[in-house]
């Protein structure tokens, strides 16, 4: 959902996620002089109104715990809230903070009522865990626990925070196959996660058809991991995809039966998130549930090939035949291995006519098409980003790029040492995910376990959807996204060798300069995030 209106000279626009909003702000140029930013208070359906909170202040401080808006307000021209749940209503008001820190006076800009996405109904369904258990968020609440270490109280409550409803929402797209009307294909990577493999067995005991193909490769890990998790439904269900590459799928789709007692594909679920306690609740992830039945048709269709396939040459060769997207289509969906990279064209091509924003997710090194794609944007075109690297999280900002640190291991100059316990290997951004011209009424977002690389291509089993034109799609993913981005900008920030930035708020109005250069992407944002461009 979208909402914006104007009054005593503010823009305020707000973008409505499942768990996230963000804000949008502008104001004339009559409420420059002495502007020191921005302050909002929201209530949630009936409640008492209160304010939005950030960490900076005017004066520094010793330890950075958060603080009310009304008193230190926010100088950037967004603000993203994640203090929200889903389909539930809440009404935010702005206001124009001017004077000096000692002498605050305030403007009362619009405001706005929005309804979050919901998680249970609608074409789309999507969640995004919290992940980033190296976070001051979550140190704040949770300390150095080990959400795996079940001697710790804290473990099942970490868990479930830094999970937020995903394990429940895959759960629950399960026990929408009720009986014998119903069956289940699975599509899996790392399946170790008991639970699903329970919850999959009551399934079965209902009567739902069950099939399951995992990865699975001679001397590997994952594959004994996978058939030990497993090992709970009988043998004739779950079938080995052996593969000399990497079985990278984590789709399932959902078939009923139809008048004449034929199973029907009716819904898919995808995203990025694998089976395992690391794709559940360590790794950034999302899970999207899709109720297409042209597109569950597509991916059952190919399980279907996977089932019977002799090896990876003739999965190649059926998608090389039969998976030629019609891109005038508002949904699609690519499937690899596949021969002549027109996977890897379609995600190039999709960056290069992007008209306003792109917005890039990947857990590796990325094909050098796509790399040479967000190279030299045209003007006025601004770029994020953020991929995983072994101790450091690369990201884009607007035109150019920045490392920063995966977690703060040792604290940081008023901020929490944060810890890792418990996390297997060293990736925290797990996306792949690809959102272009956000702002506009036309975006496209491309999801699945595809990284955009060349062995995604032509070796790995993979798949990636994409949809366009579904603004509320774009505002979910674009709003959790941002979250991700801007908390490991912020780090970078914090970090970079020589940065004189102090961590405190300006006593001026001088922050405001860029968004109000026409030479400068700040004011591309300023104006295109508000709706004024």
């Amino acid at each position: 959902m979208r909402k914006v209106a104007q009054k005593n000279g503010i823009t305020f626009k707000i973008y409505a996620g499942t768990t996230g909003t963000l804000m949008a702000f502008d104001i004339t140029d009559s409420l420059k002089d002495q502007f020191l930013g921005f302050a909002i208070k929201r209530k949630k359906q009936n409640k008492r109104w209160r304010w939005i909170q950030g960490l900076l202040r005017f004066e520094p401080v010793k330890k950075y715990t958060p603080v009310n808006t009304n008193i230190a307000p926010i100088q950037k021209f967004r603000w993203s809230d994640y203090a929200v749940y889903p389909n539930t209503k809440y009404t935010y008001e702005v206001y124009a903070v001017h004077g000096t820190p000692a002498d605050l006076r305030y403007t009362q800009g619009p405001t706005l009522e929005i309804k979050t996405e919901s998680l249970h109904s609608g074409t789309h369904q999507i969640i995004f865990n919290r992940a980033v258990a190296a976070s001051q968020a979550y140190t704040r609440r949770f300390g150095d626990t080990n959400p795996d270490d079940e001697s710790d109280p804290r473990h099942l409550a970490a868990r479930k925070w830094l999970a937020r409803g995903m394990i429940e929402k895959i759960e629950r797209f399960f026990r929408r196959a009720k009986d014998q009307n119903y069956a289940l294909e699975i599509a899996i990577y790392e399946f170790e996660y008991a639970a699903f493999a329970q919850a999959l067995e009551e399934a079965r005991q209902r009567g739902v058809q069950i099939k399951v193909v995992y990865h699975a490769k001679k001397n590997d890990q994952q594959t004994t991991d996978n058939e030990t998790c497993l090992a709970l439904l009988p043998e004739e269900l779950i079938h080995p995809r052996r593969t000399t590459a990497i079985f990278h799928h984590k789709f399932v789709v959902l078939k009923k039966k139809d008048k004449k007692g034929h199973l029907k594909p009716i819904a898919i679920l995808t995203g990025s998130t694998n089976f395992t306690p690391n794709g559940l609740w360590r790794q950034a992830n999302v899970v999207h549930i899709y109720n297409s039945i042209r597109l569950a048709k597509t991916y059952s269709a190919l399980f279907q090939q996977l089932l019977q396939s002799k090896g990876r040459g003739d999965t190649k060769k059926y998608i090389n035949d039969n998976n030629k997207p019609n891109l005038k289509k508002k949904s699609l969906c690519f499937f690899s291995p596949r021969s002549h990279y027109d996977d890897i064209d379609f995600l190039a091509d999709t960056i290069k006519n992007a008209k306003s924003e792109v917005f890039i997710c990947s857990a590796f090194k990325i094909h050098e098409k796509v790399s040479e794609a967000l190279k030299n944007p045209a003007p006025h075109k601004i770029h994020y980003g953020l991929q995983n690297s072994r101790t450091k999280i690369t990201g884009l900002h607007r035109n150019r790029s920045f490392t920063a640190p995966a977690y703060l291991k040792g604290g940081l100059e008023g901020f929490l040492a944060e810890s890792t316990k418990g996390q297997r290997g060293t990736i925290f951004i797990h996306l792949k995910t690809l959102i272009t011209d956000f702002t506009s009424e036309q975006p496209t977002v491309i999801v699945g376990s595809h990284n955009f690389s060349s062995a995604a291509s032509n070796k790995n089993d993979e798949n990636f959807l994409v949809i366009h034109g579904h603004t509320d799609v774009a505002d979910t993913y674009f709003c959790e996204m941002m979250r991700l981005y801007d908390h490991y900008r912020f780090r970078y920030n914090r970090r970079k060798k020589g940065h004189k930035q102090s961590l405190t708020l300006c006593n001026d109005n001088s922050w405001i300069k860029d968004y109000y250069d026409p030479q400068q992407l700040k004011f591309y944002e300023r104006c295109r995030f508000a709706g004024n461009l």
